[in-house]
C-alpha cells in the first residue's frame, strides 16, 4: 500500500511507492528523503528492556490502491475532479451546486469520451468520507488530477459553489486581493487561495498536458493566479490583460496548457438561480457553459465566451434565454433532477472570464475538452 508524505519543502502530500526512500515533489522539485524505521534503546539503569518502538508511518492514504476512499484509477488520457457544495443546513446554503456537479459528468462522459471511473466527484451527497467536499479533500483531489501526468493528457477541474477574496499583502495581485474557494468547512478550516490553486494544479503540468478549470463561484475571475486575462467587451473586441505579478514570479505552468472558464469577474458575485434552466437551481455559469456546447455556440473560446455571456445578460434584461429549447443531454437531465430554488430577482449581473497561461486568437482556437 503505498504511504502518504508530505514533501519536505512545500508540504505537499505526496504518494510513496512501496520500498521507495526518497520521492521528488512534482511542484517545488524538492526530494524527500524518507526515515527508515529504527528501534528506540532502552532507557538507562532500568533493569528491563524498553520496548521497541518504530517510526509510525502516515496513516493511510485514501488516495491508496485499497477501498474504501479509492478514487478513480485513469483509463486512457482523461481525469476530471468535479465539486459541487450545497453548504446544506447553513446560512450560506446553495440550491444548484450539486446539480451542476452531476450535469457536468453527463456532460464529461457523454459528450467528451471521458471515463466514468477516471472522474473523482466531491458533493455531500458522496458516502465515502473521503469524497465530501472538506478543505483536505479538495486538497488531494487536486493532488491526483495532476499527479503522474503526461503529454496528450487533458484534465479538468470543475468547481460549483461559494467564493470569495481576501486582502493580498505581497504585492502578487493586481487588484490587491486573493480569490479563495470555499470548502464545505471552510468556517472552520478556512478557504483555499488561489496561490495554492496555482501551485497545486497549474506549475506542475508539463508540456503536452491540457488543463481546463471551470470555476462557478463569486469573485471567480483569476482564481487559478493565471498570467494573463481575456478581456472582452459586449461586441466581441477583446485584449489580453497581463496579470503577472510585478514581483516576477512565474504563475504559469511548466510548459503545460492551462485554461480558466470563471463565472465572474473578480469583484463580481456569480448567481444560483432557477432563470436560466427554468426547471431546477443550477449555477448560471455552469448552465450556460453547457448550453453554448450543446447548440453548437462553443466552436471557438470566443464564440463559447460571447455565447455565456449574451445568455447571462439577456436574463439580466429580462430577455429570457428559451429555457431548454433545443434539448441536449444534459438540459434533459436537468429534467430528472428535483430540486427547489427560486429566481433571482433583479436579473444576473455576471460575466464569465477567460484566463489562461499565454494568450491565444480566441475566435481561431478551436474549444475542446
Amino acid at each position: 500500500m503505498m504511504m502518504l508524505v508530505n514533501c519536505s519543502g512545500c508540504r505537499t502530500p505526496l504518494q510513496l511507492p512501496p520500498g521507495a526512500g526518497s520521492i521528488r515533489c512534482a511542484v517545488c522539485q524538492a526530494i524527500t528523503q524518507i526515515a527508515e524505521p529504527r528501534a528506540v534503546p532502552p532507557p538507562p539503569n532500568t533493569g528491563a528492556p524498553h520496548p521497541s518502538h518504530h517510526v509510525a508511518p502516515p496513516p493511510p492514504s485514501p488516495y491508496s490502491h485499497a477501498p474504501p476512499g479509492l478514487p478513480p484509477s485513469p483509463h486512457g488520457r482523461k481525469k476530471a475532479v468535479i465539486c459541487g457544495i450545497s453548504y446544506k443546513f447553513s446560512r450560506h446554503e446553495l440550491k444548484g451546486c450539486i446539480n451542476d456537479a452531476k450535469c457536468m459528468r453527463f456532460l464529461l462522459i457523454n459528450k467528451f469520451q471521458f471515463p466514468a471511473d477516471s472522474i473523482l466527484m466531491l458533493t455531500e451527497e458522496e458516502t465515502d468520507p473521503y469524497r465530501t467536499p472538506t478543505k483536505h479533500n479538495i486538497r488531494m483531489a487536486m493532488y491526483w488530477l495532476v499527479n503522474g501526468c503526461q503529454p496528450g493528457d487533458s484534465l479538468v477541474f470543475h468547481f460549483s459553489g461559494h467564493g470569495s477574496r481576501q486582502r493580498n499583502y505581497n504585492g502578487d495581485e493586481v487588484d490587491g486581493y486573493d480569490e479563495t474557494l470555499c470548502p464545505v468547512d471552510f468556517e472552520t478550516q478556512g478557504m483555499i487561495v488561489d496561490d495554492e490553486i496555482n501551485t497545486a494544479i497549474v506549475r506542475p503540468l508539463p508540456r503536452g498536458v491540457k488543463l481546463h478549470a471551470i470555476i462557478d463561484s463569486c469573485h471567480s475571475g483569476t482564481v487559478l493566479d493565471l498570467p494573463f486575462l481575456c478581456r472582452m467587451n459586449r461586441s466581441g473586441q477583446y485584449v489580453w490583460e497581463d496579470h503577472r505579478p510585478r514581483s516576477g514570479v512565474w504563475k504559469g505552468s511548466n510548459g503545460g496548457e492551462v485554461i480558466s472558464i470563471s463565472g465572474c469577474d473578480d469583484d463580481q458575485t456569480s448567481a444560483d438561480t432557477a432563470a436560466l434552466s427554468q426547471i431546477t437551481s443550477t449555477g448560471a455559469m455552469t448552465y450556460c457553459f453547457i448550453q453554448a456546447i450543446e447548440r453548437g455556440q462553443a466552436s471557438t473560446y470566443g464564440s463559447m465566451l460571447n455565447s455565456m455571456r449574451s445568455a447571462i445578460r439577456n436574463v439580466g434584461n429580462g430577455g429570457g434565454t428559451g429555457g431548454i429549447a433545443g434539448g441536449g443531454i444534459v438540459t434533459s437531465l436537468l429534467t430528472m433532477l428535483v430540486s427547489g430554488g427560486s429566481v433571482v430577482g433583479g436579473g444576473l449581473r455576471q460575466e464569465p472570464q477567460l484566463t489562461a497561461c499565454e494568450p491565444f486568437d480566441v475566435y481561431m482556437k478551436p474549444f475542446s475538452l
